[in-house]
């Protein structure tokens, strides 16, 4: 349940809004889908693919990608590297070579404060 929770936050946080099905209606997204979700065009997912070993969709046998909870989650990790922290590729990967693990905790930590703030604003706005 936890992961389900931080892979919807992911996608929330990443665009503010999640307008498409919910994580748990459906098992694969196609590269439109995420790449709207993360605002990004679909080369540049591709591109990410080819660069980090850790984006791998599901692919058919004419090539379709076909991108599962894990990998959105693991998008939102290198958008987060890339856009948000604003490191270039060879940063990104050194530091996902380097501490992986680390990367992973302190994106999930930021997302969940995210998460927090984005609540007390809403909060705030009510009692005004």
């Amino acid at each position: 349940m936890k992961k389900k929770i931080a892979i919807m936050l992911t996608l929330i946080l990443a665009t503010g809004t999640f307008t498409a099905c919910t994580a748990e209606e459906k098992m694969y997204y196609s590269i439109g889908e995420v790449a709207g979700v993360f605002k990004v065009q679909e080369s540049t997912l591709r591109y990410w693919e080819k660069e980090f070993p850790l984006i791998s969709p599901r692919k058919s046998p004419g090539g379709t990608r076909y991108y599962s909870k894990k990998d959105i989650g693991d998008v939102g990790l290198i958008y987060y590297l890339l856009k948000e922290k604003k490191l270039t590729l060879a940063g990104a990967k050194k530091l996902l070579k380097d501490n992986k693990a680390g990367v992973t905790r302190t994106h999930e930590v930021i997302d969940r404060l995210k998460k927090i703030r984005t609540e007390i604003v809403g909060i705030i706005k009510e009692m005004e």
